[in-house]
């Protein structure tokens, strides 16, 4: 969903604040200086493309666009049934990721975002589909968490992530890496993303209200 004018104002203003008081830095100078995030659904019944991957930007004449697109943030039944490591299946960590991803190709086959820097990932290893999070010791390093499109129209995640940030439809992501590349002519190819559980934005937003 492309969201533009007032109402979009309204969601960059409502997303700063949110980042800020998360202590994650918010992109507000120049145009197509992108804000990438993913919100992550409280459900824990794995295999649902649940979870939302957004983005946030200035045009050329400075008004914000903002896109939310559905997406899943955790990975499928299918590899947290037969983990590809022995520790378990990778689930990212919520957070901000500075410089964490850049353009690559996804398995070798597409252009997507590909990690390159760090990440922290909890690791799921009872081979059932909850998806179990904070269970585990976080673990930083390289594990291959990428941003990319699961198939043309999916419903569900299956074999489509094993821990990485994946687009439910394959427009959708079309869009998303065609702001990457404008993004990267001008800022270069380092982006930030940031993962941000629903739950917590609740929380803020009760705090606020007390």
């Amino acid at each position: 969903m492309r969201i533009t004018g007032y109402h979009a104002d309204a969601l960059a203003l409502f997303w700063a604040d949110i980042f800020g008081r998360l202590g994650h830095a918010w992109f507000d100078s120049g145009a197509y200086n992108l804000n990438l995030w993913g919100v992550r659904s409280p459900e824990q019944e794995s295999n649902k493309f649940d979870d939302w991957i957004c983005c946030a930007y200035r045009d050329e004449r400075g008004r914000w666009v903002v896109y939310s697109w559905p997406a899943t943030t955790d990975p499928g039944a299918y590899w947290l049934q037969n983990p590809g490591r022995v520790d378990g299946t990778a689930i990212l960590v919520p957070g901000q990721y500075r410089g964490a991803w850049s353009i690559g190709l996804h398995r070798g086959s597409y252009e997507a975002l590909v990690q390159r820097r760090p990440v922290q990932v909890w690791r799921d290893n009872n081979k059932d589909k909850t998806l179990d999070w904070g269970r585990s010791k976080a673990h930083k390093g390289l594990f291959g968490i990428n941003i990319h499109k699961a198939g043309a129209k999916s419903s569900q995640v299956d074999r489509w992530s094993a821990g990485c940030q994946v687009f439910s439809q394959a427009a959708h992501f079309a869009d998303l890496m065609a702001l990457v590349h404008k993004s990267a002519a001008t800022y270069g190819d380092a982006f930030t993303y940031a993962l941000v559980e629903a739950s917590a934005v609740e929380e803020l937003c009760q705090g606020s209200r007390d």
